[in-house]
């Protein structure tokens, strides 16, 4: 399996170098050169099989060539050995055809653990192979700090920062992060919002200098192994549900594209589905492209769902890419337009054609709330903020009542316990028992200003498990 980049110019790579670089030497993002597709009759005996079985089916076209296929299947098992369900990813009904797929059963209660409990057993097999050292710089808006550094604390090559908005998430999503000890793992609380947080991940791909020769690795969804990792619960739930006979649809609540990127993969492996939905907050990029074709950046606004205060989506440009028949200068031409104006629409055929899966709903605090009252008190069931966000878009955008609703629940709603105060639920929220302690346990981090010369500092002279690089 070969990789290129959405851009255009950078050398086509194979699965491991993939992982390493992360972000395309031109700027762009590695997408499959060609993707894999099941027929309906490989998807169908597929149907009970183990999660971690399923993933090896799912997945092995990614890495041939790059892994043995008896170190994968151990690198799976290993992976989804961690989760505290026996089903992994279990489906819960919420109401007449609807369903949530539980993906918060991981060791930090989000489903960024599906893609880098998996990501940082990966980088130890191939760093080991490589005797070779390097530096992840990652930037998160909650849940994938956490997760980068639970998948990562071991690794026996990789010094690990995380750059989080300074007081911009939960108490429950910094403590995650944070009472993690490890020499190699550093939490940088960063003065600005997301955006900038990314923004300097960015920066730091395109001038590595400042590294002195580690290389540099990327967590953020802009690697394709989470991209990979991620088109696996939609064959695990579409399974559930009487797929491939019968179609399904998904209502995902996402920020940065890549958590329904994973489902428009699976679609174009041969899944059945018949409708994705972009769930977001009040910060709309995603809803103000899908229902009028206005890709444009707007303030920032914090909300009752942080982890999708994002307003630059990473990964729409893979999207873009396919909608623009993979033509790669196209692309390079439309970010830099984006870049310079802060926003662009697509010729009107294109725009059409993303319509023909894709619907999309903006759903703010309050509607968030009432949506997180109203579940717990039909079902009994608290949902997290942006599970919430995913439910209220179902409801909304829905297609058809015959075809089966799947919300990803993206999270579990201890993390977010603002959000269930202020919809009245009422329910006190435990942390689960390998979490009991956290609020009391001690906490590491450094606050920096928001430049991008003050964090590349940072981590040069703390990189190499405390040791200068």
């Amino acid at each position: 399996m070969r990789y290129i980049s959405t851009r255009g110019q950078a050398p086509a790579l194979n699965f491991e170098e993939v992982l390493l670089a992360g972000l395309a030497s031109d700027g762009g993002l590695y997408v499959p050169e060609n993707l894999p597709r099941f027929t309906q009759e490989e998807i169908a005996s597929w149907a009970g099989l183990p999660y971690h079985e399923l993933a090896f089916r799912v997945m092995r076209p990614f890495v041939t060539g790059s892994i043995p296929d008896a170190d994968f299947k151990k690198i799976l098992e290993e992976t989804y050995g961690v989760f505290a369900h026996a089903s992994i990813a279990p489906l819960r009904q919420l109401g007449g055809n609807e369903w949530v797929l539980e993906l918060f059963h991981g060791p930090t209660l989000a489903f960024k653990d599906f893609a880098l409990q998996l990501l940082g057993r990966l980088l130890d097999y191939v760093l080991a192979k490589r005797k070779q050292r390097v530096v992840i710089i990652g930037a998160t808006s909650g849940d994938t700090g956490s997760a980068a550094i639970e998948g990562c604390k071991h690794c026996e090559n990789v010094d690990i920062f995380i750059l989080h908005p300074h007081q911009r998430v939960s108490e429950v999503q910094r403590r995650q992060m944070t009472t993690v000890s490890g020499a190699n793992v550093h939490n940088l609380a960063i003065e600005g919002n997301f955006d900038d947080c990314q923004e300097m991940v960015k920066n730091s791909f395109a001038d590595q200098s400042f590294l002195k020769g580690t290389p540099l690795v990327a967590v953020n969804s802009i690697n394709w192994a989470r991209i990979m990792a991620q088109i696996v619960y939609y064959f695990h739930a579409a399974l559930q549900l009487g797929g491939p006979a019968r179609s399904v649809a998904f209502s995902v609540p996402t920020g940065n594209f890549g958590d329904i990127f994973a489902g428009y993969l699976a679609r174009n492996m041969g899944l059945p589905i018949n409708q994705l939905i972009v769930a977001t907050n009040r910060n709309d990029i995603l809803h103000r492209f899908m229902s009028g074709n206005q890709y444009v950046k707007q303030t920032l606004h914090a909300t009752l769902s942080p982890s999708m205060d994002i307003m630059v989506s990473s990964n729409f440009e893979r999207l873009l890419f396919d909608l623009h028949g993979r033509n790669g200068a196209a692309i390079a031409g439309l970010m830099a337009d984006f870049k310079r104006g802060g926003g662009f629409s697509v010729e009107q055929e294109r725009w059409t054609e993303a319509r023909k899966l894709f619907d999309s709903l903006a759903v703010d605090d309050e509607q968030t709330c009432q949506t997180i009252a109203a579940v717990y008190q039909q079902t009994g069931e608290v949902l997290d903020p942006h599970t919430a966000i995913g439910v209220h878009a179902a409801r909304e955008c829905r297609r058809s009542l015959d075809i089966p609703m799947v919300i990803l629940g993206t999270a579990h709603p201890v993390k977010f316990p603002d959000a269930v105060v202020k919809a009245g639920v009422g329910k006190a929220l435990d942390l689960p028992p390998h979490l009991t302690d956290l609020l009391q346990r001690e906490e590491q981090c450094t606050v920096l200003a928001n430049d991008l010369g003050a964090m590349q500092a940072y981590v040069a002279q703390h990189g190499n498990r405390g040791k200068p690089l």
